[in-house]
């Protein structure tokens, strides 16, 4: 299993449903994971 993705939007491809509830998380300003909070918005 290959869990290396070019982004953040390829990774939730084919796990991101709707209604679903997602929690994410960082570790202050380094850590935000902005990438991956704009491809869930991004998704729909």
């Amino acid at each position: 299993m290959n869990k290396v993705f070019g982004s953040a939007f390829e990774a939730l491809r084919d796990v991101v449903q709707h209604g679903q509830t997602i929690a994410v998380g960082g570790f202050g300003l380094c850590g935000i994971p902005e990438a991956l909070i704009l491809a869930l918005r991004d998704s729909g």
